[in-house]
């Protein structure tokens, strides 16, 4: 009975952990982040996943396997879709500089 309880206990806490991850995701999503510390905190996730997948391995614990699997899978997405945010606004950036450079030089010509 106590094993039971304890096994409710733990999978709700994966439940709620993994909820606390698509809230994440979605303020990424809407804010459109490039943010450097949502970058690091991504990673820092992805490794720290990593080790709890580990360590539920080792000491044979499903719902810790579930939560890190979850995790890591997530936090890959969060951190891909950072990287891809960021090229963009890098592209972008240089495009504006050439255009800006482009019409400096024209000025300069006139």
């Amino acid at each position: 009975m106590i094993q039971e309880k304890a096994l409710v206990i733990a999978y709700s806490a994966t439940t709620i952990s993994i909820l606390g991850r698509f809230v994440f995701m979605y303020l990424l999503y809407t804010r459109t982040s490039t943010n450097p510390y949502s970058l690091l905190f991504s990673i820092m996730n992805m490794i720290s996943s990593s080790l709890w997948i580990t360590y539920s391995q080792m000491i044979v614990d499903e719902p810790l396997l579930v939560r890190g699997s979850a995790d890591l899978i997530l936090f890959t997405i969060s951190t891909l879709y950072i990287l891809r945010n960021r090229a963009k606004t890098q592209k972008n950036d240089y495009i504006m500089k050439s255009e800006k450079d482009e019409v400096l030089e024209v000025d300069m010509v006139l």
